[in-house]
């Protein structure tokens, strides 16, 4: 018969303490993917705190007393802090090696090779990469996307500092990144047009998009920019929102717990890291183009796009672009493989699919804001076009966003 400590520490389950910062996109995928194998399990009893890279380690840590760790190890000396406590620990960074921490991390390579084949798809002949040099995670994308790159005998322009300052942590590396910004312009001005370019991370691809607007360097016809993270607050707020690579942090986190539960069951860790494939791209503004050389095209293109929910007529378009209406929607039917009145509905409804999604609007609001104007008619051509009618695509996007169905 069990005495009744052990019955409480049966009950209680296995102590787990979170060292995962939650400011960040990536770091509340892991939380999110965590805490549906708490759910699933009902065996852990999580500790955890808002916590950033730059904090110092938790005061309860030193004398927790716990059972397990899962963490973004970022320097040696949080690697050497988890190591003295003595209890398994799951790596969910990649950081710092040599200290025997098994780790589950998102594969940098298939990252690059999403990038590389998103701007290859777009027809761009000239690529670039830009991330933040040292830090770990971009020095890998770096050279994982000029390899994917180099296998199909294209060339790669890498960004460098004029100068490195010895750092160690991904705060530093990025804080960095923004003394150089003079220096980052010339090179940007300087790259071949149009460019397609990899930044290392959401926040490169948005010091960049910064700097493309000072610079009047139109986004994307001649500057086409793919970042990593997903991060949708970041991605939406810039101008125009940024293209993508998600990386799955909801299965990484999710398998870390896993593997932990199996550690501080007696079970051996991997010997070799897990690395996780990204889920795909999310294609925001930044890239939405096709790599043209027709200049007077790109400009008929940009203005449909700045002005796709206004009340447009082809004849405008044409005039922008420098063209009559017949001879600029015959190129455009060449270069694009639409009209460009379907390239203003595609738009459009894109723009819907958003907005039914991440609002609650009804759909005469929705109708007034990307100009359909009446909701009947948006209802018949979204049904039409989409399979689906939007309170049906509506249903659908709160399934997903509300976690029932579990990322692949």
């Amino acid at each position: 018969m069990k005495s009744p400590r052990q019955r409480v520490l049966r009950k209680r389950g296995r102590r787990v303490a979170l060292l995962i910062e939650s400011s960040r996109a990536y770091g509340r995928g892991l939380f999110l993917g965590i805490a549906k194998f708490v759910r699933e399990h009902h065996e852990w009893s999580v500790q955890s705190e808002e916590w950033k890279w730059t904090d110092a380690f938790p005061a309860w840590l030193k004398n927790w007393g716990g059972d397990g760790v899962i963490a973004r190890v970022e320097t040696p000396k949080m690697a050497a802090f988890i190591k003295q406590l003595g209890v398994p620990a799951v790596d969910v960074r990649g950081s710092v090696g040599g200290f025997g921490l098994p780790l589950i991390d998102t594969d940098d390579s298939m990252v690059a090779s999403l990038a590389a084949e998103h701007l290859m798809d777009r027809g761009f002949r000239h690529y670039a990469f830009c991330g933040f040099v040292g830090a770990n995670y971009s020095d890998k994308r770096s050279r994982w996307f000029q390899e994917r790159l180099a296998q199909s005998g294209i060339a790669c322009h890498v960004y460098s500092p004029p100068t490195q300052v010895a750092v160690g942590q991904t705060i530093g590396y990025e804080r960095q990144g923004l003394l150089f910004q003079e220096d980052l312009g010339r090179w940007l001005v300087s790259l071949p047009k149009p460019v397609g370019i990899m930044a290392c991370n959401d926040i490169r691809g948005q010091h960049i998009l910064n700097l493309c607007r000072q610079l009047d360097l139109p986004v994307p016809e001649e500057v086409a920019i793919v970042g990593v993270d997903n991060d949708e607050i970041l991605c939406e707020l810039s101008d125009p929102p940024l293209s993508s690579v998600v990386p799955d942090t909801f299965r990484i986190g999710y398998d870390a717990a896993v593997l932990l539960q199996r550690i501080m069951a007696g079970g051996k860790p991997p010997a070799e890291p897990v690395l996780i494939p990204p889920r795909g791209i999310v294609t925001r503004r930044s890239t939405e183009v096709l790599a043209l050389d027709d200049r007077q095209l790109a400009m008929g293109l940009r203005f449909i796009r700045d002005h796709a929910f206004d009340p447009i007529t082809i004849n405008e378009v044409a005039k922008a672009a420098g063209m009559c209406r017949r001879v600029f929607e015959r190129r455009f039917a060449v270069q694009m493989g639409r009209s460009p009145k379907a390239e203003v509905l595609r738009l459009r409804l894109e723009r819907v699919k958003q907005l039914l999604a991440d609002t609650d609007w009804n759909l005469a609001r929705i109708a007034e804001r990307t100009g359909f104007n009446y909701a009947e008619y948006l209802h018949t051509v979204f049904t039409q076009k989409i399979g689906l009618t939007p309170g049906e695509f509506r249903r659908q996007a709160e399934l997903a966003s509300n976690g029932r169905f579990r990322p692949s």
